[in-house]
């Protein structure tokens, strides 16, 4: 069992930066891949960045590629991820989550089976 509580959200301009964190409790966490997704009012809820269980690989999504960094501190039990360079549409409730049993980073919802409450992200222009 893994329970995630992420952290770090807040209303910033365009141009802003902000850095998530999602705080991980259970023995397992180690050994999770973790992913941050975001949903956005009316729609669905997308990938955004994975990250193995180490931190030596991270994937991202096309529209944060660049910007965005996600990164990871086993030793606190807490993956973060740095956004730079925020746009009006990056607005959206970000989600972290864990995957268990010893899979690889995805870009799929259903590959993970732990979830935290999401954290509000609002840019303006």
């Amino acid at each position: 069992q893994v329970q995630l509580v992420e952290s770090g959200g807040g209303l910033v301009q365009a141009g802003a930066s902000l850095k998530l964190s999602c705080a991980a409790s259970g023995r397992t966490f180690s050994r999770c891949a973790m992913g941050w997704f975001r949903q956005a009012p009316g729609k669905e809820r997308e990938f955004v960045a994975a990250i193995t269980w180490n931190g030596a690989s991270t994937y991202y999504a096309d529209s944060v590629k660049g910007r965005f960094t996600m990164s990871r501190d086993n030793a606190k039990k807490t993956v973060y991820l740095q956004m730079n360079s925020l746009k009006p549409e990056d607005t959206a409730v970000y989600y972290c989550a864990a995957r268990g049993g010893l899979g690889p980073p995805s870009s799929l919802r259903a590959e993970y089976d732990y979830w935290g409450q999401g954290t509000q992200v609002t840019v303006s222009s």
